[in-house]
């Protein structure tokens, strides 16, 4: 379903990732971007969320981008904890290509950390009791930095939007974080400290009923106590006692909670979609992300590869260019037509790439006509700049064909779509259209 012929006949080509299937398949529910930070990771949920909704799906995305760009793509003031519906998104909107289905649109939000915790808190106690916990300083340092917290929501949220059924398929952008597996491990780590031994060993006193119980356990807590009191200080401990005692009921839930979530995660509705770019450091990341997801059991799509870059004079090599270039400075052109003819076929298309020339045959013809002029010495010192601006880029295309070809050698199973580097950065609607038609075609400009 999700991956398509081989695209090309080489040993080291990939199948290609077929990103309008899976968008269109009604079994998809959730798909997971997840990959190293400053991979496009975001940018990509967007505009699958944007492609999703023009191809009839009723698509929510979540995400954890501190920044307001995204929300400024979408044409909404500000995203928080409550899925807001992006206008001018829908079967019918945007340029009318490739829809299918009816009745799309797409709501978007972005993940407060504290309102979740928040918000489970209010849930789970009652009101008196949920007032208490959430004026507790330690709790208040818990929900808004405690390691492990994002990721514990980011999954807690996911959780509640897919329990409410009012989207048919929900985008997930994991929490940028040093490394991609912190997104399945945190909250594993979260719901055991919670739900963990020094936890128990606090609850103790509130558990043992009767001064007798309160006897028995003082020698031993005083002491315990007292050895906290000098690591955590008194204050604190007094915080995170009270914390304890006042979470008494909840804390058998964030384990269950957690553990249902990564079943969740691992059903087959769910695909995973590694992103990275094509540069040593993501795309090592992306390998272990593939393997760890496997050894979980978890439904990997395939890989999205951002930030491609390709040339539509891919015939013309870096050493030719460059080759071509030295001629053209040193003005040492070898007098032969044959040749001439076909640099110069070649070196026009290169900085066709690169320029854009309104009238090509005058300019042309002036240079033929008075070949010893300073407008000729002009357009030689710019063409060869040109043809060297060329050579960096077939040397960029090369590097990131062989960054490429080494994962594939280690996963030649795993689908991929390589998404085309665009000139600038992504500002509107338009722009997540340009990223996601680039998904579907699942192959750069010129490759």
């Amino acid at each position: 379903m999700t991956a398509g012929d081989t695209a090309g006949g080489g040993l080291d080509t990939p199948p290609r990732l077929e990103v309008d299937g899976l968008l269109d398949d009604p079994e998809t529910r959730i798909i997971v971007c997840c990959g190293a930070g400053g991979v496009g990771k975001t940018t990509t949920a967007a505009a699958l969320g944007v492609r999703a909704a023009e191809r009839g799906r009723k698509a929510v995305v979540l995400t954890i981008d501190p920044a307001r760009r995204l929300a400024q793509s979408m044409g909404i003031d500000s995203l928080d904890n409550t899925p807001r519906k992006v206008t001018g998104v829908g079967v019918g909107e945007g340029d009318g290509v490739g829809r299918v289905g009816e009745g799309g649109e797409l709501h978007a939000m972005m993940l407060d950390m504290k309102r979740t915790f928040d918000e489970i808190v209010e849930g789970h106690t009652d009101g008196e009791r949920a007032a208490a916990i959430l004026a507790n300083p330690f709790y208040q340092s818990l929900s808004a930095g405690f390691a492990g917290t994002q990721e514990y929501m980011a999954m807690e949220k996911l959780g509640q939007l897919r329990a409410r059924d009012d989207w048919d398929l929900i985008i997930v952008d994991t929490p940028p974080s040093r490394s991609a597996l912190d997104f399945l491990d945190a909250p594993k780590r979260l719901g055991s400290f919670l739900d963990g031994k020094f936890i128990r060993v606090l609850m103790a006193p509130a558990k043992v009923g009767g001064r007798a119980g309160m006897k028995f356990l003082n020698v031993g807590m005083s002491l315990m106590t007292g050895t906290l009191s000098k690591l955590m200080g008194a204050s604190l401990l007094k915080d995170v006692q009270t914390f304890v005692a006042a979470m008494d009921t909840m804390f058998g839930g964030f384990r269950t909670r957690a553990d249902a979530t990564f079943r969740l995660l691992q059903a087959p509705g769910t695909a995973f979609l590694v992103v990275a770019a094509p540069e040593p450091d993501a795309l090592r990341e992306a390998a272990y992300f593939v393997e760890r997801l496997a050894a979980e059991r978890m439904p990997l799509a395939g890989l999205v590869l951002n930030r491609v870059h390709g040339s539509d004079a891919h015939q013309l090599s870096a050493e030719r260019a460059l080759a071509a270039a030295e001629n053209l400075e040193e003005r040492g052109i070898v007098d032969q037509e044959s040749g001439k003819a076909g640099l110069r076929d070649s070196a026009a298309k290169a900085t066709h790439e690169y320029t854009e020339t309104p009238d090509t045959d005058a300019e042309t013809d002036t240079v033929d006509s008075d070949p010893d002029t300073d407008t000729d010495a002009d357009v030689d010192e710019i063409t060869a700049g040109l043809l060297r601006l060329h050579a960096e880029r077939m040397q960029v295309i090369a590097r990131e064909q062989r960054t490429r070809d080494r994962f594939t050698s280690l996963h030649p199973e795993v689908a991929v779509a390589e998404v085309a580097a665009l000139p600038g950065d992504v500002h509107d609607l338009a722009g997540l259209r340009a990223i996601g038609e680039r998904l579907a075609a699942g192959v750069p400009a010129g490759a």
